[in-house]
């Protein structure tokens, strides 16, 4: 009988094991910041190449348009003005200013701001993701970044004065 009973677990326990679903998933680290697709080059390689990060400007990341009336189905968007950006791992600022309607994106895992830059309050929608959540110096990217920051979106940001800005940033000068 005992060993009925246990011939029975066991067998229940295999078939739980064979029916439970196993995953293994991850996600990859990044090779690169961006990829911006090249829609003008010819080489398809498992879809398009990427533009060269030196042709990469702030408009590859933003589109307008959702501000159309009569478009009842998007509840997507920004209201009021924000002047939004983030910053690629060499430094270089990507930003502008959006309106009603406009949309931004951030890449995964880099460093990003929002900031109320009209005079009336702002309203903007971010959807966050990181397939990297390792070790980014904030300082060094923002104090340092090429083009600067503006001095008031950092002042606004750490609570300080615009000439303890310009000190910090004296310590994160560019070496490029």
């Amino acid at each position: 009988m005992a060993r009925r009973s246990c011939k029975f677990l066991l067998a229940l326990f295999i078939a739980a094991m064979a029916a439970s679903p196993l995953a293994l998933a991850y996600d990859p680290s990044p090779l690169q910041d961006f990829c911006v697709a090249d829609t003008a080059s010819s080489v398809f390689v498992n879809g398009l190449v990427c533009k060269d990060p030196a042709q990469v400007s702030a408009s590859d990341f933003a589109f307008s348009g959702l501000q159309n009336a009569g478009d009842t189905t998007n509840a997507f968007g920004s209201k009021g003005q924000m002047y939004v950006g983030f910053l690629a791992t060499d430094g270089t600022l990507f930003a502008k200013v959006l309106s009603r309607g406009d949309v931004f994106v951030f890449p995964k895992g880099l460093v990003h701001f929002e900031f109320n830059c009209g005079a009336s309050p702002a309203v903007g929608i971010a959807g966050l993701s990181s397939q990297n959540p390792g070790l980014i110096r904030v300082a060094d990217s923002l104090f340092g970044a090429t083009p600067a920051v503006s001095d008031e979106v950092l002042a606004k940001a750490f609570r300080i004065d615009a000439a303890t800005v310009q000190r910090i940033k004296a310590q994160f000068a560019t070496k490029k």
